[in-house]
């Protein structure tokens, strides 16, 4: 008890310290603070400090905090922008990558399972992270911002029915039945909110908004835990379940008044980055193998050539969603963008290494990849769109 006593108000700090770090530094340098959340994990973690040890109440916390980061990525995508072109590219620039990466995973290791491990891990895009990127920077509405957005819609979607596919099961035929039901009810229950006009739900939200039914936010919580329950029992991902209850979501709350649907981003955004996201990236650093890299040369050396990888195998596919007459600074951007890939790295390292199919040392080397690339490439991709200087190839 006084374990978990001291890991709580310890990751407390840590969630407090992240924002204060990532403000003090941000006049040099704007750095995603998903980064300082890790990296004070790892500092106080047991791989250098040992002041902080992850608990079974701490990780199933984290787990909540990853499924959120889910919902609120599903949550987010407007379809209606990415539609067409942009999301038909987009998939054909994922199944490229997907290839790509499972063809990188049997260069670096012999076993079948391990490379898919890393090909899935490679071919993901950090929705969740590019996001308010995004958004801070007025780019999300451009046609840039559009692109980078069906890119981030299937390089998170798609790596979690690939990993369910590989998990359920291991029976091809069998796990694609499943998924094929999980998606048909999911689109049922999409197709049945978005015709449905809700009043009376609606009225409820206006009336609990700002009261203690809150209501909007119960019904998310239900709406989350029954699409998470029902893809576990299914035998799929959670994620998939997290991130599908978010575009339920976003479907259900359409026709309510406008104002409503802002108050309840914001405590969306509350529930989700103040409490719950920082305690899964923290738990992600405190359980980071830093010992796996520093004690094996092999490992530590992996981290920039999966960093290499990334841009390869995921940022260059990423060319085929760029929008028609973008510039040599806009592909480039578009490039850095769609190799930025951090929270299904983790997810897909994480049960990788919970089934023994890849050691902690390559499970450590994508993770700080991951890191480096959300660290690293949005900074990059912004200063090429700031300085959109070069004539458009078409």
């Amino acid at each position: 008890m006084q374990s978990l006593s001291v890991s709580l108000v310890l990751i407390a700090a840590m969630a407090v310290a992240a924002p204060l770090a990532a403000r003090f530094v941000e006049r040099r340098v704007k750095i995603p603070i998903v980064v300082f959340e890790i990296l004070l994990g790892m500092l106080l973690g047991p791989s250098v400090l040992g002041w902080v040890q992850s608990t079974q109440f701490t990780d199933t916390l984290a787990d909540f905090g990853l499924a959120m980061l889910f919902f609120v990525a599903g949550n987010e995508i407007d379809f209606t922008s990415i539609r067409g072109r942009p999301i038909m590219r987009a998939s054909a620039g994922w199944i490229v990558s997907l290839a790509a990466g499972i063809a990188a995973g049997f260069a670096l290791v012999s076993a079948a399972e391990a490379a898919v491990i890393i090909g899935v891990a490679l071919s993901s895009t950090a929705l969740g992270t590019l996001l308010p990127i995004l958004r801070d920077a007025g780019e999300a509405k451009t046609p840039i911002g559009i692109g980078v957005t069906a890119l981030g819609a299937v390089g998170e979607f798609g790596p979690l029915v690939a990993i369910s596919l590989f998990f359920s099961g291991r029976q091809l035929g069998t796990a694609s039945g499943v998924l094929l039901g999980f998606v048909l009810l999911t689109v049922v229950a999409i197709l049945l909110a978005s015709r449905s006009r809700h009043t009376l739900f609606h009225s409820q939200v206006t009336r609990t908004l700002h009261t203690s039914g809150q209501f909007a936010v119960r019904s998310i919580m239900l709406i989350l835990s029954s699409l998470v329950v029902l893809s576990m029992l299914l035998g799929l991902d959670m994620l998939l379940g997290a991130f599908a209850a978010g575009v339920l979501w976003k479907v259900a709350i359409a026709r309510a008044p406008e104002a409503d649907r802002t108050v309840i981003e914001r405590k969306i955004d509350a529930v989700a980055f103040g409490f719950l996201v920082p305690v899964f990236f923290i738990d992600t650093g405190i359980d980071f193998k830093l010992d796996a890299l520093t004690s094996s040369p092999l490992a530590l050396a992996m981290v920039p050539l999966f960093l290499v990888l990334l841009l390869v195998v995921r940022g260059l596919p990423s060319l085929l969603a760029a929008p028609r007459g973008s510039s040599r600074a806009g592909k480039r951007a578009i490039i850095l963008f769609g190799a930025t890939g951090l929270p299904v790295v983790v997810a897909v390292t994480a049960i990788g290494t919970d089934h023994g199919l890849i050691s902690s040392g390559i499970a450590s080397a994508l993770v700080g990849a991951g890191m480096l690339s959300v660290l690293l490439f949005p900074l990059l991709a912004l200063r090429q769109l700031h300085a959109r200087l070069d004539q458009p190839l078409g």
